[in-house]
């Protein structure tokens, strides 16, 4: 039987509801960082390096849910940009360091970054959005044990 999106037994595909809604939001914030030459991937890239550089290359892709290949790939246009350096660690490790000129480049795009944030979430409101990010982490640690 061949059933319409929103006909589906079980409801709407949750992936395609999960894509569409990353989609849109993801434009939102590509548009705002655009002045500062990065994508919102880019951005998120930057910050986790940050956070607890060096960074095993390996930790950040898990942190971001992305295999290696398209974090390497991912990652190849910040080093490109001077913004991160990835340089040998112990064994087959590799290291990911932000750059003086990374740390400027993401602190620029922090306040950009901050306004969408700030829209989004005000616009749903703290509770929602709360209940939202408990969802959507049931969601990844299902899908990451199914």
């Amino acid at each position: 039987m061949m059933y319409m999106h929103h006909d589906l037994p079980d409801g709407p595909c949750a992936c395609t509801t999960l894509r569409k809604a990353a989609r849109a939001v993801g434009r939102v914030y590509d548009e705002a960082l655009a002045d500062n030459g990065m994508t919102t991937a880019q951005f998120a890239i930057l910050r986790h390096v940050s956070r607890g550089e060096p960074l095993p290359l390996s930790r950040l892709a898990d942190s971001l849910m992305m295999d290696r290949t398209s974090l390497y790939r991912a990652i190849a246009p910040i080093e490109a940009r001077g913004w991160v350096t990835v340089v040998a660690g112990p064994g087959k490790a590799k290291l990911a360091s932000l750059t003086p000129e990374g740390r400027v480049a993401m602190e620029g795009a922090e306040a950009d970054w901050g306004a969408v944030q700030q829209r989004i979430v005000g616009a749903m409101g703290a509770e929602q959005w709360a209940g939202l990010q408990a969802s959507l982490r049931t969601l990844t640690d299902l899908a990451q044990h199914a």
